[in-house]
């Protein structure tokens, strides 16, 4: 049992983001969507060496950290970055980031 509950919000908030990062396909997925700048359809398989399944497995884990959103347009979920989310994950990481202070004594 993994005990979420036993740990604070924040804590919980950089892990589901931290997940959401550990996969190389998941960087490139959110990279591309970067680079775009405009919600993507079809063509994230297309730029990928993965199949759609893959592809559609990752989606899922970014989406359900909240990172990116999508959008039904008929048959297509068309997905994106989440600007709210995005910037929530990078105040949370980036504080993770800088409440490291450089110790000479340590190992």
């Amino acid at each position: 049992m993994a005990k979420k509950e036993e740990f604070t919000v924040k804590n919980n908030k950089i892990a589901r983001y931290a997940k959401a990062l550990s996969h190389p396909a998941r960087i490139a997925i959110l990279q591309l969507l970067i680079k775009k700048q405009t919600c993507i359809c079809g063509d994230i398989v297309n730029e990928l060496p993965l199949s759609q399944s893959t592809v559609s497995q990752h989606l899922k884990e970014l989406k359900d950290a909240g990172l990116i959103k999508g959008d039904i347009e008929g048959v297509k979920v068309c997905y994106c970055i989440d600007q709210d989310e995005w910037k929530n994950a990078q105040a949370y990481l980036g504080s993770l980031f800088e409440s490291y202070k450089a110790n000479n004594e340590c190992c």
